[in-house]
């Protein structure tokens, strides 16, 4: 059932795209989460699109933005474990470092330092923890650094370790999950506040309703032409593989060899399994030992 745009969450990615828009919610997100503060330049960048070659898949970054150190802040909410989360944010941070130099450009040390931030309703590393800071280091050597200005943060909303990190953070994470006047009441932090007071007006604002109804309606038509196309294709090959065996077990294996294949060709188009699995109406575990026969 679509949610109304009221009842959205800071971890509805329509939500956290109109908010992120706003230069005040962004600069104090970020400040909550880095415990520090930070002067944003002007402009966000939400839901970019970026693809290296027209031959490799597309990537959309949630939000982009920039501090007036030119320190890069790619953030994303994500509300379901596709179990691939690590690696993806390998790829997004490269993606993010690599548009950063001109073509042609060897002097590496201009390369802005950037924060790839990723907020999620669950605890991808099991330990409790509400935040997990990466950089890297030195295995052999405790205590050295690289030093090459990257840095993966992943949060989770459902931590428990209270005593290792600011309750300001908590508060945020909790209003994330339950974007309200009263759980920004009850943190007690002026900058959660005032978040929500704009949230607020995104809320209220009938252009915003507009454009939120339209991106659900183009997303359930993209579910549609996608489902009918793997459909297809299943039924299509199913067919072909029946006919070519001439019995009808041949026909079922067939049908779902032909199914199984259209997932496969869909993975391999950019589609991710969580929407495959949307399509399909299948659990993300069955799409992925579809793709793993590949």
């Amino acid at each position: 059932m679509k949610k109304q745009l009221k009842d959205l969450n800071l971890l509805d990615r329509f939500l956290f795209a109109e908010a992120t828009e706003d230069p005040v919610i962004m600069q104090y997100i970020l400040e909550i989460i880095l415990g520090k503060d930070i002067e944003l330049q002007p402009l966000c960048a939400t839901e970019k699109e970026e693809r290296v070659t027209q031959t490799q898949r597309v990537v959309k970054l949630d939000v982009c933005a920039w501090d007036t150190e030119d320190t890069v802040y790619s953030t994303e909410v994500q509300k379901q474990n596709t179990y691939n989360l690590p690696k993806r944010s390998r790829l997004y941070h490269g993606i993010i470092d690599g548009k950063q130099l001109p073509s042609g450009e060897v002097n590496y040390n201009l390369l802005n330092d950037s924060y790839f931030i990723m907020i999620m309703p669950f605890d991808l590393f099991k330990r409790g923890r509400y935040r997990y800071t990466f950089e890297m280091s030195c295995r052999e050597e405790s205590g050295l650094v690289l030093g090459d200005g990257a840095t993966r943060v992943f949060l989770n909303t459902k931590g428990t370790d209270t005593e290792n990190e600011s309750q300001e953070l908590i508060d945020l994470l909790r209003y994330f999950e339950t974007t309200t006047a009263e759980v920004s009441n009850y943190s007690g932090s002026n900058k959660i506040q005032e978040v929500h007071k704009r949230i607020e007006r995104i809320k209220a604002s009938e252009e915003i309703g507009v454009r939120y109804m339209q991106a659900w309606e183009e997303r359930i038509y993209d579910k549609m032409e996608a489902r009918e196309e793997g459909l297809a294709e299943g039924r299509a090959e199913g067919r072909a593989e029946g006919r070519a065996e001439g019995r009808a077990e041949g026909r079922a294996e067939g049908f779902v060899d032909g199914f199984n294949q259209s997932i496969i060709k869909l993975f391999a188009k950019g589609q991710s399994e969580e929407m495959i699995a949307d399509i399909f109406e299948m659990s993300i575990e069955d799409v992925k030992a579809i793709v793993a026969l590949k």
